[in-house]
């Protein structure tokens, strides 16, 4: 069942019926100011971080669900109603949501008016713009009024919900004229505060909630909006809001338009007050001056249109499948980049508070957006480097205003430091720029202590090397890329979080997942030290890495697929020996992606097994059998029930990493069926039963043991988003950046004909025609550049910033 349909040439999902599934989101923002808007104008915005500078008010867990956002009521004569539907539900005549690249559009229809609400934060803005359109669509003139609404958070989101006591006492704002102005706390230890304006004279507005709102009223029936009236309310304490008033009066056919915008603003000390308690405005001023006419707007949305242009046009595919093409060539990339910029942070399932940016996530991450602008996978890539340790280790989380490390997390998983391995070999791959090895970055974000970014990755290399367990397996720690097999936590205490409860002390628990890693991004390390000119250097990584391949063969295979890890009694975990979680996705992917067992059999015994074992109509589920009690030795992994999130759901974050496997194989066909499983514009027709957004992909499906089987959670911030990415473009489609150039080596369905592929590569724009006339799944027969023979699949950077044609033969 069908909720909506892709225009692919708009490049946006229209939805067409406010009862979605689940409440189907956008992201606007993309350098610092960001905003959460569902297809019923549900959400919230922040300025960097959603936890430390919050500058609305949304409630997680609420009914009715998606409840709080930036809403617009539309008064006629006694009936009103919003055009998002929500919160006043009122039937609307017409209802249409567009979400678009940075923006999202809702459109709703009542008795003869219809209004418009279109969303997004201008490039180089710290500001959300609304543009409503009130249109007169009957034949009699009318006479109606708007109220605009947001509600204010106290900047500090977790403690606006919690700290009553002091918060409820706190909030101030300023009125003049159209705007309205925020500024709880500026008058000690702040210096910003909020504004939300309109460019339009105003009848009236509201900045006290219960004023508005009414004591015993909610949002779906505000007592001024049902009046008729703003009561001009100011707050003093209690719970600071923002709504405009505005009479409107169209002729048939009449739409007038008005501008909101809603921003943040910091003061230099010394420029924090135009008066005694006074704030200055000058700035806000500045910024509404510049998004006070349609013509601005317009121009504004066009800059950010040639934005999402330009970084869409770095891959584009043209191929038979209209499904293949908008994931690569729109939702995928684009949900990469949503990815990137909030990391694990803010969505409508992670509430802005706990996770920040993570370490692992954000590495990961990368290797989905690089190519789109690798400047800021540059400055990223020093930013998570800064939150390592002299030893190696890293803080799992930062916060991304200081930048500095989550203690409330700390440090100890023991996979976070290959990652920037894997990020920082990415980015020179695609841009060749080897200078960032030569940055000098802190450790612990300490600017007094410092290494070059290239000795970083010495100690994330060392880390594993120098932390290895009985059997030459890398330890553990706290947990590897699963952070819910905690294999040296035993926690008893209900509530606590097995990610920082202390360990107990050992080196004996092993995974065989970081084994697969170290293999996987160590000859990126090894390749890095020689282009240093470090020979020895990368001969003994080679060595390291060697060994450790045989390592896992002999102490990390189980006869027909690869163990998980050992325990903290040194029990195998992942073995048919155990009656519960006998096989395990993540060694299949990423042993077979780093080559081990590959030339003797064992690579392919593995992923026949997971095709056997773990394969479902839906994905390929983490483990099985499931865990149906708690296991003390085991951790959150078996808290659970059967078939959902690491026990045993379907973690999309590591289906790629067996479609890539299979393509190490050769295996085309499977790989390909395995992507098409989980890829969201190939479930839409299922959207009743998948729940999640069509266009973008989710963190976990339900798996086969479970009640819900195929429904989703979690969608928008997850690396399932980079590695499908990854997987699709460059495993399948094979075109990937390499340190020489630009590698053609796809593996794909044998039936295809062929497709060609405009890629972006150091400046150069590369237009690659694959044909497969011998209807072979892989290997490269002929491969022309310009017309000229190139020997092998690797296309060396011309340099010269022209289009040029590669035409490639696979058989």
């Amino acid at each position: 069942m069908k909720f909506g349909t892709f225009d692919d040439n708009r490049k946006e999902y229209v939805i067409n019926t406010p009862k979605t599934p689940y409440p189907w989101i956008n992201y606007l923002g993309n350098e610092q100011f960001f905003g959460l808007i569902s297809n019923t104008a549900g959400g919230y915005t922040f300025y960097r971080d959603a936890r430390m500078r919050r500058l609305t008010r949304y409630r997680y867990n609420n009914i009715p669900l998606d409840t709080g956002g930036r809403y617009y009521y539309l008064y006629d004569d006694g009936d009103f109603w919003t055009p998002g539907w929500m919160p006043v539900k009122r039937d609307l005549d017409f209802y249409e949501c567009r979400h678009g690249l940075g923006y999202t559009s809702i459109t709703g229809e009542r008795n003869g008016i219809s209004v418009n609400q279109l969303a997004f934060v201008p490039m180089g803005h710290n500001a959300e713009v609304h543009r409503l359109v009130v249109k007169n669509t009957g034949s009699a003139k009318k006479t109606v009024k708007l109220f605009s609404f947001a509600e204010f958070c106290l900047w500090n989101a977790n403690d606006d919900m919690t700290n009553f006591q002091r918060n409820l006492s706190t909030g101030e704002v300023e009125v003049k004229d159209s705007v309205i102005y925020h500024k709880t706390e500026y008058r000690e230890r702040r210096n910003h505060y909020a504004f939300y304006s309109v460019n339009k004279e105003i009848a009236g507005f509201d900045t006290d909630r219960e004023s508005f709102v009414g004591m015993y009223n909610g949002l779906d029936a505000p007592q001024a909006v049902a009046a008729g009236e703003a009561t001009n309310s100011v707050a003093s304490g209690w719970s600071p809001i923002g709504s405009h008033a505005l009479n409107i009066t169209l002729e048939p056919g009449e739409e007038q338009s008005f501008i909101f915008v809603l921003g943040y603003i910091e003061n230099p000390e010394d420029e924090k007050w135009e008066s005694l308690n006074v704030i200055n405005k000058k700035p806000a001023l500045a910024v509404i001056e510049q998004f006070a006419t349609d013509a601005q707007v317009d121009a504004a949305l066009a800059v950010l249109a040639a934005h999402w242009d330009n970084l869409l046009s770095k891959y584009q595919i043209q191929s038979s499948d209209d499904k293949l093409n908008r994931m690569v060539n729109i939702w995928n990339p684009y949900q990469c980049m949503v990815t990137f910029n909030m990391s694990r942070s803010a969505s409508y399932f992670e509430s802005g508070i706990g996770r920040g940016m993570g370490f692992r996530d954000s590495n990961q991450d990368l290797l989905g957006f690089v190519h789109q602008i690798p400047e800021r996978a540059r400055e990223r890539i020093l930013d998570i480097a800064a939150t390592q340790f002299p030893d190696g280790s890293a803080y799992h989380q930062y916060q991304p205003l200081t930048k500095k490390g989550n203690n409330e997390v700390g440090s100890g998983f023991n996979d976070d430091p290959l990652w920037l391995i894997s990020g920082t070999a990415a980015y020179i791959k695609e841009t060749g720029d080897y200078s960032i090895l030569d940055e000098q970055v802190p450790f612990d974000s300490n600017p007094d202590h410092t290494a070059t970014l290239f000795e970083h990755l010495k100690l994330s290399f060392e880390h594993v090397t120098n932390n290895l367990g009985p059997h030459g397996l890398p330890l553990i720690g706290r947990a590897d890329w699963n952070d819910c097999l905690n294999l040296n936590c035993f926690s008893t205490e209900p509530g606590e979080s097995f990610q920082t409860t202390e360990n107990i002390a050992g080196g004996v628990a092993e995974s065989v997942f970081i084994a697969g890693l170290f293999v996987f991004v160590g000859p990126d390390y090894a390749e890095i030290c020689r282009m240093r000119g470090l020979d020895d250097v990368a001969a003994d990584a080679v060595a390291k890495i060697e060994n450790m391949s045989a390592i896992t063969l002999s102490h990390g295979f189980d006869g027909d697929w690869f163990l998980r890890a050992y325990d903290h009694y040194g029990d195998k975990i992942g073995s048919k020996e155990n009656e519960e979680g006998q096989i395990f996705i993540e060694p299949q992917g990423m042993c077979v992606m780093a080559g081990i067992g590959v030339e003797n059999g064992q690579a392919a015994k593995a992923l026949t097994s997971v095709q056997e074992r773990l394969d479902t109509d839906y994905g390929i589920v983490l483990q099985q059998p499931p865990y149906s009690k708690y296991y003390l030795n085991l951790g959150e992994i078996s808290t659970y029930p059967p078939g959902y999130k690491e026990n045993a759901g379907i973690f999309c974050h590591n289906n790629p990493w067996i479609m890539i496997a299979e393509t190490v194989l050769g295996h085309g066909d499977r790989a390909f069926d395995i992507y098409k499983k989980i890829a969201p514009a190939y479930l839409e027709d299922i959207s009743e039963v998948h729940r999640m957004e069509p266009y973008v992909y989710s963190q976990m499906i339900a798996g086969k043991d479970a009640v819900r089987h195929g429904e989703a959670k979690n969608s928008w911030l997850t690396g399932t988003a980079a590695w499908n990415y990854v997987a699709i473009t460059q495993s399948i489609l094979g075109i990937q950046a390499d340190f020489t150039g630009l590698k053609v080596d796809p593996c794909i369905p044998a039936e295809w004909d062929g497709f060609e592929i405009t890629r972006v590569f150091r400046g150069d724009t590369y237009v690659i025609q694959i044909k497969n006339p011998n209807h072979v799944s892989k290997g490269v027969a002929s491969l022309t550049l310009d017309g000229a023979a190139v020997e092998g699949n690797v296309i060396a950077p011309v340099g010269d910033g022209a289009v040029h044609h590669v035409v490639v033969e696979l058989g």
